[in-house]
């Protein structure tokens, strides 16, 4: 089984998200359709980047780290790379 850690781009706040999930594309559309609490009022949404694992323990351990102060960092980065491309 895969596992995905993802990032989120809100338009709404201009804000980014970080989970996990092992079903990618059933979770994105509970963020789109407003069922997640933390992002439902933030969307739309955009998937921005998103990495594959095959173990559970190192997915959260990689989610734990973007969700640090040197993971924003990394965060920050990923995010121009999305607006700029964007224009």
């Amino acid at each position: 089984m895969s596992y995905f850690v993802y990032i989120l781009y809100s338009h709404d706040d201009d804000n980014l998200y970080t989970g996990c999930t092992n079903n990618l594309k059933k979770r994105l559309t509970s963020h789109q359709d407003g069922h997640v609490d933390a992002t439902a009022h933030r969307r739309p949404l955009t998937l921005i980047h998103s990495e594959e694992f095959e173990s559970k323990a190192d997915t959260f351990e990689r989610e734990r780290f973007l969700k640090s102060l040197w993971g924003a960092r990394e965060k920050t980065k990923i995010k121009k790379q999305y607006l700029d491309k964007k224009g």
